[in-house]
């Protein structure tokens, strides 16, 4: 089982390194090889049940078919960059009046550059979602909540008040739930007082848990420039009975916000039983002394039904 593992990785990896890419986007080619390469490894190194094997197949066939679809789609985008490229010097080769040739030229370019906007938003949309490739059972839209009871309290910033004539009145910092829902936007997160906390998780169905995924936005797109609330050192604790009976220690890792900024952990440990609930336990940040921020945290594993 572990050497047909091994080939579907290797049958994808493969793929990426005799692929002939073009040049431009030279960064998104790269990232996408560099995927390939992580799910390849990823792959080689899982221990899968039977009756999971075919789920991988499917999976990785999805994977590189869309993977192909997002190839198409940028020959696309360089073709309307073109198109633009030739409308533009056919507009100036017109003997037209001055502000009518101007009002041409930016009428058409308005006009593709939304179509190439769209279609680049539709890449980077397509490829995001595939990144993963696992269900994430910590989705508020599929089921799953957060018990504030064992949940550490929200920081408290006086400047995310409402106002009114001067006095403020209603805070309107973000809930801990989330980081259980799929918008990262810069400022979109939960944060907690320090740099430890932990927050409780009741899942949209049993599983037995497998890997779990911390997401954070780059220091590119942070207001601030930098990213030093973001978690560091974390664990993962199952809850044995009702979400409250004993914990079971999952895992220990470390976010690295110098690398991507989704990063899957492998469980450590394994659940003897099916979990409802699961805790995750912030131990450190990057260095922010007043407050961690959270934006995602998913959950993945085996439904109980599939056991």
């Amino acid at each position: 089982m572990f050497t047909s593992i091994f080939l579907i990785g290797l049958q994808n990896h493969q793929w990426f390194k005799e692929t002939e890419f073009p040049q431009k986007p030279r960064q998104l080619y790269t990232l996408i090889a560099e995927y390939g390469s992580r799910l390849y490894n990823y792959q080689a190194r899982l221990r899968m049940p039977k009756e999971q094997l075919e789920l991988l197949k499917k999976e990785s066939q999805t994977l590189e078919n869309n993977f192909r679809e997002i190839l198409i789609l940028i020959e696309q985008i360089d073709i309307l960059k073109a198109l633009l490229r030739d409308m533009k010097d056919g507009v100036h080769n017109h003997s037209w009046p001055v502000h009518r040739e101007a009002v041409q030229d930016q009428v058409t370019t308005a006009a593709l550059d939304e179509e190439m906007s769209n279609l680049v938003h539709y890449v980077l949309k397509k490829f995001r979602g595939d990144q993963i490739q696992m269900a994430d059972y910590a989705l508020k839209s599929a089921g799953a909540s957060v018990i504030e009871a064992g949940t550490s309290e929200s920081y408290k910033n006086n400047k995310a008040k409402l106002y009114w004539h001067g006095i403020g009145f209603l805070n309107y910092e973000m809930p801990p739930d989330m980081i259980l829902q799929p918008d990262i936007h810069p400022g979109k997160c939960w944060a907690f007082p320090g740099s430890q906390g932990h927050i409780l998780i009741k899942l949209a169905r049993k599983i037995i848990p497998t890997a779990v995924t911390m997401e954070h936005i780059s220091e590119k797109v942070s207001p601030s420039g930098n990213t030093s609330s973001a978690p560091k050192e974390f664990s993962v604790y199952g809850i044995m009975k009702k979400c409250e009976g004993e914990e079971m220690f999952l895992g220990q890792f470390m976010f690295n916000k110098t690398e991507t900024t989704i990063q899957t952990f492998e469980l450590q440990n394994e659940a003897s039983e099916s979990l409802l609930c699961v805790k995750l336990q912030i131990l450190s940040n990057w260095g922010h002394p007043k407050y961690t921020c959270l934006y995602r945290f998913r959950v993945h594993g085996i439904p109980s039904d599939h056991t």
